[in-house]
């Protein structure tokens, strides 16, 4: 399937990579398809793309190369939305917010999205009772030696 971006251009996406969200982005709710999309240059950074509408895509990352120990607990119903067996098969993204002066970048650590890989279902959850910020400024916590890219996010249940 062939993919339009308005950062990136037309995109081929394997339709096995295209992910649902059972709970979409939060202001973005008629928005349901997309997939996740890598670029060398911006690793470990990835964009999550609107299969349905060019304009709308989202820098993501993974939470735990700034937080090494970023936990979420989540309840029986969002394992039972995202159809979970196996919580190591859930990928934990949160959306990045780009400023002009670098150290203004923020990540939402409060909002992280949640992909099944087993089956492509993603939500994005608000997390309640939290010490995690919306715009936690992470910039700082970057070491330029450091490989981030294989770093999990740990999820629970309750």
């Amino acid at each position: 399937m062939i993919v339009q971006s308005l950062r990136l251009g037309d995109i081929e996406v394997s339709d096995d990579k295209i992910i649902t969200m059972e709970r979409p982005v939060l202001g973005f709710e008629k928005f349901k398809k997309f997939c996740l999309i890598e670029v060398d240059e911006l690793k470990p950074f990835l964009w999550l793309q609107s299969i349905d509408e060019p304009e709308i895509s989202f820098l993501v990352v993974n939470p735990r190369l700034f937080i090494t120990d970023y936990k979420i607990e989540i309840n029986s119903k969002e394992i039972a939305e995202l159809k979970i067996d196996d919580v190591t098969s859930v990928e934990t993204y949160v959306v990045v917010t780009l400023a002009e002066i670098p150290e203004d970048i923020t990540a939402n650590m409060q909002g992280p999205i949640l992909i099944n890989t087993e089956n492509n279902l993603g939500k994005q959850l608000v997390l309640v009772n939290t010490d995690y910020n919306v715009k936690y400024h992470f910039m700082k916590y970057i070491k330029p030696s450091e490989d981030v890219t294989k770093k999990e996010a740990v999820v629970t249940t309750v």
